[in-house]
């Protein structure tokens, strides 16, 4: 194993490796803290990681100085996290406690007993630590109970409308001229189509359907039912592509027991209410609940689902419960919940919703994929004006397809927006 792995840290070292697109996410590493990144599966977690060693290359950083290994790497099967160490300092005795080395570890979750190997390194070497991993639980639990202060996480989206501009070299300033709105907006159908995966720009709709569906396999293949080892694992694949195929609606636990049982599995509450943790723990679903002060209230109303990338959600679902409508308020979630973790949807005390609240400053969304019928528009305006005044609101915003007014009512202004100008103005992915 030592000698595999010092060909794989030489090999990691000469290689030139693809940047790709430079991302959006504004990432900052801070000294004494290992950096982790976490995303669902093929995000471009890998290649940002890339761009980070570049950078350090440009800097005047010596390759010797890179110990770059992924753990998903079959060649790595039965590693022990000590030997990685003792492989690089065979290469290199020079620079132990002398040279600052910059380790960047993709897919550490595979790697069993990395934690306490991170803690280790932060605490008695001279290293500065770049971690990549797919589930969400290196947030939460395991950075939390391990790592005891000495990391800092980011989280990384599929790429994003502007990124996805970027990849294509389209201008998009806050000035567009005719020329350049023009081509934002015929960018903005393709996003449509293909949504975020950098993998898929480019390709056409069979290939992105197979490579969609591919990721959704690994997802609950790898991400859930190999980690938690799952004992009804057509369960599982038959609850996620319920919730792919009413992605923007309301569901229950129990409501899901019971569908479950309909199908004819045998799948207690507790199991289903896993499932669906970890399944937002491989940042594949995401589950949105009601707006109130009340904990209570907020745990005894139903919770709302989204999927990771809209594109992947129709090329998995069955594509017959899915609408336009539903698929407009996902991509737009999705583009929120990369600059903000807390987002709620709003019910007024008349009963009337507004789908997206942002904690952060009660701002307000709402997503209507059109406004051309009188009593859609009517209902709309009404659910936010009421939001508005119970929230002490005094703007909010509508996203529709193509749509655009600036509407001056007595609760406010409410601006009504294209998506694809929602999208430019909304900012970068922040930190998670």
């Amino acid at each position: 194993m030592i000698q595999i792995l010092k060909e794989l840290i030489l090999d990691a070292q000469a290689a030139a490796g693809d940047t790709g697109v430079p991302r959006r996410l504004r990432m900052r590493a801070l000294s004494g803290k290992a950096t982790v990144l976490i995303g669902v599966r093929r995000s471009g977690k890998s290649t940002f990681m890339l761009q980070i060693r570049e950078g350090l290359l440009r800097q005047g950083i010596s390759p010797e100085n890179i110990l770059h290994l992924n753990f998903f790497d079959d060649r790595l099967h039965g590693l022990q996290p000590a030997q990685i160490l003792e492989a690089y300092f065979a290469l290199y005795p020079e620079k132990k406690d002398r040279e600052q080395i910059h380790c960047f570890f993709d897919e550490i979750q595979a790697l069993a007993g990395w934690e306490p190997f991170v803690d280790r390194l932060m605490r008695t070497e001279l290293c500065a630590v770049y971690i990549t991993g797919s589930s969400a639980q290196m947030l939460s639990r395991e950075l939390a109970t391990q790592m005891r202060g000495r990391a800092l996480s980011w989280e990384m989206f599929p790429f994003s409308f502007r990124e996805c501009l970027d990849a294509k070299g389209i201008s998009h300033g806050r000035a567009l001229g005719s020329r350049e709105r023009l081509r934002v907006q015929h960018a903005f159908g393709t996003f449509w189509e293909s949504g975020g995966f950098p993998e898929v720009q480019g390709l056409g709709a069979s290939l992105r359907v197979r490579i969609h569906q591919e990721y959704f396999q690994s997802i609950l293949f790898r991400d859930l039912v190999e980690r938690h080892d799952i004992p009804h694992p057509r369960a599982l694949k038959d609850l996620a592509h319920w919730l792919l195929n009413h992605i923007g609606s309301l569901y229950t636990v129990n409501s899901l027991t019971g569908y479950l049982k309909s199908l004819g599995h045998k799948v207690p509450k507790t199991s289903v209410s896993e499932y669906l943790a970890w399944l937002e723990d491989a940042y594949f679903l995401f589950s949105v609940r009601i707006y109130d002060a009340s904990l209570a209230r907020v745990n005894a109303n139903p919770k709302k689902v989204y999927c990771i990338d809209h594109s992947l959600a129709v090329s998995v679902g069955s594509g017959v419960l899915v609408n336009a409508g539903h698929l407009l308020e996902n991509l737009v979630f999705i583009a929120l919940r990369s600059t903000t973790p807390e987002i709620s949807y709003y019910r007024t005390r008349n009963g009337r919703e507004v789908d997206f609240v942002l904690h952060r400053d009660r701002s307000l969304v709402q997503v209507c994929e059109t406004l051309a019928d009188p009593q859609t528009r009517k209902r709309e305006l009404r659910a936010l004006e009421e939001a508005m005044a119970e929230l002490g609101q005094r703007e909010a915003v509508i996203v529709t397809r193509g749509e655009e007014e600036l509407l001056q009512l007595p609760a406010g202004t409410i601006r009504i927006m294209p998506a694809w100008r929602f999208l430019l103005e909304l900012g970068d992915q922040a930190a998670g």
